[in-house]
């Protein structure tokens, strides 16, 4: 797949990008190596390989999944400039 100089023109409007008359030909080319790069990825292999988030074994931190108040009420409302019963009092702003 390759782009011509319109549809270099026509992303480059989209993306509200100015670009040069003279810069054209050489944005089309960048997109078009950038293009066949991609249709190389196309070519590998990837039957049986297992999607990962790291390129180091690592194992993703679990934690219970239950609901609780977290036991820190107190310091959250610790540096507010009005609590009580560690909940938030802010002015009334509605009449």
């Amino acid at each position: 797949m390759s782009v011509d100089l319109a549809t270099v023109k026509r992303v480059a409007h989209l993306a509200r990008i100015a670009v040069p008359e003279a810069d054209l030909t050489k944005l089309q080319g960048e997109l078009n190596a950038i293009l066949g790069f991609v249709e190389q990825l196309n070519e590998v292999d990837v039957d049986g390989v297992e999607p990962m988030t790291s390129v180091t074994p690592m194992a993703m931190k679990q934690r219970e999944d239950v609901v609780n108040d977290g036991g820190i009420a107190a310091a959250i409302v610790a540096n507010a400039p009005a609590c009580e019963d560690n909940y938030f009092m802010v002015p009334k702003v509605i009449e």
